[in-house]
């Protein structure tokens, strides 16, 4: 009786010794579950750390509202010097100020920008300022920015029409020839594309070394004449939203042309 007795009690140690040896492994197996990250989740989180962020872009929205007619050094050397800023031309049609203009075309060449994944930079978002042309530059060159563009609107006569580009050429002495070759490449693939997607003239490009901002400026600069004010026909078609959209998806592809994106 006695031995049997024995036998029960120790059956039931060995049973509930197994049960709390089983349940002890479950509740291991859940919080490892619970503090270790599965494979997907580790992958995204590496992938997030990994991203690599788009080029900086400098949008310039050539003149301001604010006339400045004092005098600013041109160039490093301090071979000339030019007025600091102007308010631009104005549309023969409507009446439209340059600088109203240009900062239109501004943000919208932001937003699409960021959308290809840049970042962009904008020397001024409000038309009401006092930045000169030196000051611009130097405010890019601070940002070290991959590139820049300077957004302008010509005015020559009524019948004029087409789009151009000014840059540095590559006798500048102010920048170096890595820079002046990337400058040329720059200007080549922002007004091909600006040109093919607007359906515009291409006036071609011409090289100048007496414009301030981009004297001033060391990295990769272009400036764009995006159509003429100086012809009604030609105005009105650019204030249109249709074709402005046309004029900033021309712009964004010669960035990724130049980029290789």
């Amino acid at each position: 009786m006695r031995q049997h007795l024995l036998l029960r009690c120790l059956t039931a140690f060995l049973i509930l010794s197994v049960v709390m040896t089983s349940s002890a492994c479950l509740m291991t197996q859940i919080s490892t579950a619970q503090t270790t990250p599965t494979a997907s989740a580790a992958v995204k989180t590496d992938s997030v750390k990994t991203e690599k962020k788009g080029p900086l872009i400098a949008v310039d929205a050539g003149h301001q509202k604010y006339e400045d007619g004092r005098m600013e050094k041109a160039d490093p050397d301090k071979n000339g010097r030019k007025i600091r800023n102007t308010s631009g031309c104005s549309g023969a049609s409507t009446g439209m100020p340059e600088y109203k203009y240009t900062l239109k075309i501004a943000k919208k060449l932001k937003k699409e920008l960021e959308k290809r994944g840049y970042r962009v930079y904008m020397t001024r978002t409000k038309n009401a300022v006092k930045f000169s042309n030196r000051e611009r530059a130097l405010k890019i060159n601070k940002k070290k920015a991959a590139a820049c563009i300077r957004l302008h609107c010509d005015s020559f006569g009524s019948s004029a029409s087409g789009a151009s580009i000014q840059y540095r050429s590559k006798t500048n002495s102010y920048i170096s020839k890595k820079v002046a070759k990337k400058n040329t490449r720059l200007s080549r693939c922002i007004l091909k594309k600006y040109c093919k997607a607007t359906k515009m003239k291409n006036r071609g490009l011409v090289s100048r070394n007496d414009l301030t901002g981009c004297n001033w400026a060391k990295v990769p600069t272009t400036l764009i004449e995006m159509g003429f004010f100086s012809n009604p026909r030609e105005e009105r078609k650019m204030l249109k939203a249709s074709f402005q959209k046309k004029m900033v998806k021309g712009i964004a592809d010669g960035f990724d042309a130049y980029f290789k994106r």
